[in-house]
C-alpha cells in the first residue's frame, strides 16, 4: 500500500495559497500546485522536506488546458500511485470594487469574466477532471473548495466575487450529492477561511469609499487586529480538511469549528 499522499492546489504563489502549500509539503506528500507564476523558495522547500513538487505554471482563466492537463497527469499514474488524493481549489480574484452598474466599460467587462472564470469556471472544470480520473480508484479522494462569507452573504460592489462564491458553494452541494451515490465517492466541501491578511484585503481597504459602503469595515478589521495570517489560515484549513467528519456538511466555515 502506498504511503504517498497527493495534493493539487491552485493558487499557491502567494497568500493563503503560498501557506497552504508549505505546509504540505511534508516527506510522503506530492503537491502539485497550479498558478500564473511558479515559486522558487517552494522548490528549495520542498527538497528540504523530502517532498515531491511540481509546479504548473498556468492562467486558471484558461480552467480548460488546466483540466486536461490535470485529467491527462492523473490517469498515467494509476489507481494504486497514492494513499489519497485531494483537490484544493484554492485561487480567486476580485476585480475593480465598483457597482455593476459602473462596470460597463470594455476594461471592467472583461474582468468581470476573468473572475468568474477563475473563480467559478476553473474550479468546477478542475473538479470534473479530478473526480472523472480517478473515480475508479478506492483510496480516500477529497475536494476542498476554499469558498467565502460573501459567497452566503450579498454585499455591494461585489456581484462578481459574491456570485463565484455562491456558484461555488452550490456546485459543491451537487457535487456531493452525485459522489454520495458512489461506494467510493470523494468527500466535498466548500469551506469559508475566515477573514485573512491578505492582498485582496489591501484591495477592499483602499476601493473608492463613494463606491463601496463596506470599505471602513474592512479598514476595522485591520486596525482592529481581527485579520488572521496567511499561515494561520493555512493551518485551520488544512485541520478541517482533516476531521474525521470533513464533507459531512458540503458547505462550512473554519469559524464553526
Amino acid at each position: 500500500m502506498p504511503h504517498n499522499h497527493l495534493y493539487i492546489l491552485t493558487g499557491a504563489s502567494r497568500g493563503m495559497g503560498l501557506g497552504l502549500a508549505q505546509q504540505l509539503l511534508k516527506s510522503g506528500n506530492t503537491l502539485i500546485c497550479i498558478a500564473r507564476s511558479t515559486n522558487p523558495d517552494l522548490a528549495a522547500e520542498s527538497k528540504a522536506a523530502g517532498a515531491t513538487l511540481e509546479q504548473w505554471q498556468q492562467d486558471l482563466s484558461q480552467g480548460e488546458q488546466a483540466a486536461h492537463q490535470l485529467q491527462a497527469w492523473l490517469q498515467a499514474q494509476g489507481p494504486q500511485a497514492f494513499a489519497s488524493a485531494t483537490l484544493i481549489n484554492n485561487a480567486g480574484v476580485i476585480p475593480r470594487i465598483a457597482p455593476l452598474s459602473a462596470s460597463a466599460n470594455p476594461q471592467d467587462l472583461a474582468d468581470l469574466a476573468h473572475a468568474l472564470r477563475v473563480g467559478l469556471e476553473a474550479p468546477m472544470q478542475l473538479t470534473a477532471a479530478f473526480l472523472g480520473a480517478t473515480d475508479a480508484w478506492t483510496v480516500p479522494r477529497k475536494v476542498l473548495n476554499i469558498s467565502s462569507g460573501l459567497g452566503r452573504r450579498a454585499m455591494a460592489s461585489q456581484a462578481a466575487y459574491c456570485a463565484a462564491k455562491a456558484g461555488m458553494d452550490h456546485f459543491t452541494r451537487c457535487v456531493a450529492l452525485d459522489e454520495a451515490l458512489k461506494p467510493h465517492g470523494a468527500k466535498v466541501c466548500s469551506l469559508a477561511p475566515g477573514v485573512i491578511d491578505t492582498d485582496m484585503q489591501v484591495q477592499l481597504r483602499g476601493a473608492d469609499p463613494a463606491a463601496f459602503p463596506d470599505r471602513q469595515n474592512f479598514a476595522n478589521l485591520k486596525t482592529g487586529g481581527q485579520l488572521t495570517s496567511p499561515a494561520d489560515a493555512a493551518t485551520r484549513v488544512l485541520a478541517w480538511l482533516e476531521r474525521a467528519d470533513f464533507g459531512t456538511n458540503p458547505v462550512a466555515d473554519v469559524r464553526e469549528a
